[in-house]
């Protein structure tokens, strides 16, 4: 999953600075150069991700005679294409930094983690993050970094219809669906356009579903990790969206099934949207509005604790014998102070230990309000994605989980035929 916006076309060398694509090998009798391949999280030349690169490797480097590291930064609309690329040509880099490790560790192309890293910085991997990387219990993706979701309120809103006092010192703290169903109804009542929006559209309709399923108490894999989308609490938790909030006119203008992600953001920050989802670069989309707003923990469907949702992105060490120079350089790489350095710079979130209590108590320096998103973090769930069907899987829910909530719409006959696909695609 990527959780950042992709920005101009760059292809930078944060190195060399001489240009793009696959790079050196040995560049002398006893010194080697890793190649490694990142994504920029920058939206312009001057936030580009190569400025982190660059800055890192130089110090590793220094403290590192005989590796030499050169790293291609891409952005991210065709940065999994370049190492596919690469890949495909017998020229894989070293290390790459993208968005899916699962193919490259299924082909046996990857190093798995336990070959590469120390097992200080091993274990300083979040427990959730970790496990998201294994492919049949063994890790080979590495999180870089992560998002958690929360869903958003407008203060003004919820004041304004009643469903916090006016005072503005009262935080709502809702902790089931008949609460966001009260309150949606409320906000209904005073005229609000949207009560809650519900973007299953398909520019993130994974996301907005796998959401609702935690709280529902499911998910899509089972506590062995097989596909279990259509297990009874899935199909009750669709249920509750087509009838109660659809179906009671709680959900705005625009059909769920063709509801984007990022049109449901711009109207809440219009001021259009009492309540929805969201992730960290909402903050400062709604703040540069003018919105006052709140975050709390998706609602359950009984009041009861559920994981939130988390994203991460990857990173990979591909076996090109490389393996104890990019094992130091990735023990580098995930020291506290560099994996703050980076996650400060994007508004994002740390996937080690030590990164995580460096932002909780405020070295790592951070836009406040992300210590709500690092809460939820520990105790995430994050997508399969160390199975290779997933991204077929994800596609297939962008595509029909909007239908499960249409007005007659049939959750249980939806949710089976998807279900029955992934497995499918997926032999145990």
């Amino acid at each position: 999953m990527r959780l950042a916006a992709s920005g101009a076309a760059l292809c930078l060398t944060a190195v060399t600075l001489t240009g793009c694509g696959a790079l050196g090998g040995l560049t002398g009798d006893n010194e080697v150069t890793l190649r490694v391949v990142a994504a920029d999280y920058g939206d312009n030349p001057q936030n580009s991700s190569a400025t982190y690169w660059k800055g890192l490797t130089d110090t590793f480097e220094k403290d590192h005679p005989g590796i030499k590291v050169e790293v291609s930064v891409y952005n991210w609309s065709e940065v999994d294409a370049k190492v596919a690329e690469m890949v495909k040509a017998g020229k894989a880099p070293d290390i790459a930094q993208i968005g899916a490790y699962a193919d490259y560790a299924a082909e046996g192309k990857l190093y798995s983690v336990d070959e590469l890293l120390s097992v200080k910085t091993e274990a300083d991997f979040l427990g959730p993050l970790a496990e998201a990387g294994k492919v049949k219990r063994i890790q080979y993706g590495m999180p870089f970094v992560a998002s958690t979701r929360l869903l958003f309120y407008n203060e003004k809103l919820l004041a304004d219809s009643g469903v916090v006092p006016k005072d503005g010192k009262t935080p709502w703290q809702p902790k089931s669906w008949a609460e966001l169903e009260a309150a949606a109804k409320k906000l209904k009542g005073a005229g609000v356009q949207t009560p809650f929006a519900l973007p299953l559209g398909r520019e993130e309709a994974q996301a907005e579903t796998m959401m609702w399923m935690l709280a529902g108490g499911g998910g899509y894999t089972d506590n062995e990790e097989a596909y279990s989308i259509d297990s009874p609490d899935n199909v009750k938790t669709l249920e509750f969206l087509r009838d109660k909030m659809v179906g009671q006119g709680l959900t705005g203008p625009v059909e769920p099934g063709k509801l984007d992600r990022q049109a449901a953001f711009d109207a809440f920050t219009r001021g259009e949207v009492g309540m929805l989802n969201g992730h960290p670069t909402l903050l400062k989309q709604a703040a540069g509005k003018g919105v006052k707003f709140g975050m709390v923990t998706l609602p359950t469907s009984d009041g009861t604790e559920q994981p939130a949702m988390g994203v991460a992105d990857w990173v990979m060490a591909f076996k090109n014998g490389h393996k104890t120079e990019s094992g130091k350089f990735l023990d580098y790489l995930y020291e506290a102070k560099n994996v703050t350095a980076f996650t400060q710079t994007y508004d994002l979130l740390p996937v080690t230990t030590s990164g995580y209590r460096a932002m909780e108590d405020g070295t790592g320096g951070a836009v406040p309000q992300l210590k709500t998103f690092l809460a939820a973090l520990p105790k995430s769930k994050l997508y399969p994605v160390g199975k290779k069907s997933w991204a077929g899987v994800s596609e297939d829910i962008k595509q029909n989980i909007g239908k499960t909530v249409q007005p007659g719409g049939q959750p249980a006959k939806v949710l089976e035929e998807i279900a029955t696909a992934a497995r499918a695609a997926d032999p145990r």
